[in-house]
């Protein structure tokens, strides 16, 4: 029996991580005509480009709009103190994920980052550790330190609002959320309200800083889906390959040095 105190959003997290698991038994290789799909890894495209035609109605009607007023009305200062703050709050995740993969340097720097930021950065407002000389870290997940211990990445999943994703990294960004230390305290502290703020501050910031990117994308692309299911895959081989200490990466479209977005937190 399910105890009635486990909170809702809990048990649509477990139960959609439960179903992104299945996928992968029920899951088979297409043949004949749906080949391309299949050297894409893609067996889900139809469903998949519907999600996805819904997620551009979502972004050109409300998301883009947002992050384009965001970016234009808040100055610089204050953007950079949001970017600092979300970053600290996703350190928890990424300091476990560091020490999961094996990185011990890296669990110890994000560590590092953390504890400055927190402490003497006005609880993550202003980043101290850069100034500090910390090394910057990069963000890590789940889905990527089972990418590290050898768990290939199933197929390719488009998700409600959530965007490019696969199977293995459904499921990692599933066991995230549901140990997101920040999460379990807003919970257990009813302030739930902080976590529907966060996600949807995340998502408007990450969308301002690759504004002028993804419209070049949509624009140049003769197929937009495609292009990003090819850059979702070799962004995370990239990232996998990294932590293991490979040093070719494939070329991307120039991002102005833009940080890259940090995933939306699910409340």
């Amino acid at each position: 029996m399910i105890p009635a105190s486990l909170p809702r959003s809990f048990l649509r997290t477990v139960i959609a991580a439960g179903f992104v698991l299945a996928l992968a038994g029920c899951a088979s290789a297409p043949t004949g005509q749906n080949a391309d799909a299949n050297d894409a890894n893609d067996p889900l495209e139809i469903p998949n480009r519907f999600v996805f035609a819904v997620n551009e109605a979502a972004d050109i009607l409300v998301i883009r709009p947002a992050a384009e007023v965001y970016r234009g009305a808040v100055p610089d200062p204050i953007r950079d103190a949001v970017q600092n703050i979300l970053n600290n709050l996703l350190s928890p995740i990424i300091i476990t994920n560091e020490l999961l993969q094996g990185d011990g340097q890296g669990a110890q720097n994000a560590a590092g980052r953390f504890l400055t930021n927190t402490i003497l950065g006005l609880g993550g407002v202003l980043d101290v550790a850069t100034q500090a000389g910390i090394p910057p870290y990069a963000y890590e997940d789940f889905g990527q330190t089972l990418g590290v211990w050898g768990l290939g990445e199933g197929p390719y999943l488009v998700l409600p609002l959530l965007g490019p994703s696969n199977l293995r990294d459904a499921t990692g960004f599933a066991v995230d959320t549901v140990a997101d230390p920040v999460r379990l305290w807003a919970y257990g502290a009813d302030a739930k309200n902080l976590l529907y703020l966060r996600g949807g501050t995340t998502a408007v910031n990450s969308r301002s800083l690759v504004l002028t990117q993804i419209d070049d994308l949509r624009r140049n692309s003769l197929d937009f889906y495609a292009t990003l299911r090819s850059l979702y895959h070799q962004r995370r081989e990239a990232e996998i390959r990294d932590r293991e200490g490979a040093t070719e990466t494939p070329e991307f479209p120039e991002f102005d040095n833009a940080p890259a977005p940090a995933p939306t937190p699910m409340p």
